[in-house]
């Protein structure tokens, strides 16, 4: 396969960045995407040129960083999967290919590809946890007897690896969708009802300190979500923060 790739380049947030051309030969269709970017940087390695930065860790669509937009769409055309996971027989010989980082004020770019998803993170720590006594013999968490429907209902929302595609993908860059799976996954267990009001709270006020904007029911975040998080998880959210605002 032959490509035109137009990569967006950009040496760090403080300067601007634009799209570059580069053309690619000899792509093999059982490539993964990320595969074929490593083929880029080898060629600009060999010709003096400094290699398009991105973002990978595992290659196995379970880390979720390996955040790039494909043609307009977070993660790339095909659903339900990360880039990493996604392979070159998607397009064709010929193919332009426009290749972005994550767009959101709150994930700054640190260069080229690569965003600085630390708002997450913070996100989290400011109340995704759960706290246990361990002074004396603590009670193993298997232990403890949970109802299939609300364990199924947890594991689906544990299935968030926050890659930040539904940020990406919202047109006012909203983590509703991310903080909404974060918070049902623990109120749906009994280990994480004892900081249930406490945690929603703090993770909203985080989200808003963190510069996300608002969510309005479009539904990109769920349609691009490469782990297929539902919106029901945004409803759980208004739900918790409501409870914990009034009750």
């Amino acid at each position: 396969m032959d490509l035109l790739l137009k990569i967006w380049r950009q040496k760090n947030n403080a300067e601007k960045g634009a799209i570059q051309n580069y053309h690619i030969k000899n792509i093999e269709p059982d490539m993964s995407f990320l595969e074929m970017l490593d083929v880029l940087n080898q060629q600009l390695i060999n010709g003096g040129d400094d290699p398009v930065a991105f973002d990978h860790d595992c290659r196995e669509g379970i880390c979720g960083a390996c955040s790039l937009v494909i043609n307009g769409a977070p993660h790339g055309p095909d659903k339900s999967t990360t880039t990493c996971q996604l392979h070159m027989r998607k397009f064709k010989s010929g193919d332009t290919i426009y290749i972005e980082p994550f767009r959101s004020s709150s994930f700054p770019v640190i260069k080229d590809l690569v965003v600085d998803r630390g708002a997450f993170d913070r996100i989290q720590q400011a109340g995704g946890y759960v706290s246990v006594n361990t002074s004396g013999n603590t009670v193993d968490a298997n232990a403890t007897p949970i109802p299939k429907p609300d364990a199924d209902e947890a594991f689906q929302s544990a299935a968030c690896i926050g890659c930040g595609a539904c940020v990406a993908a919202c047109k006012n860059s909203s983590a509703m969708l991310f903080v909404g799976a974060k918070v049902s996954q623990y109120a749906n267990l009994p280990q994480g009802k004892v900081e249930r009001k406490e945690r929603v709270i703090n993770m909203v006020e985080q989200m808003d300190k963190e510069g996300f904007g608002n969510c309005t029911n479009t539904g990109a975040c769920e349609a691009h979500c490469p782990k297929d998080i539902s919106l029901d998880n945004i409803m759980k959210l208004n739900q918790e923060y409501l409870k914990s605002k009034i009750l």
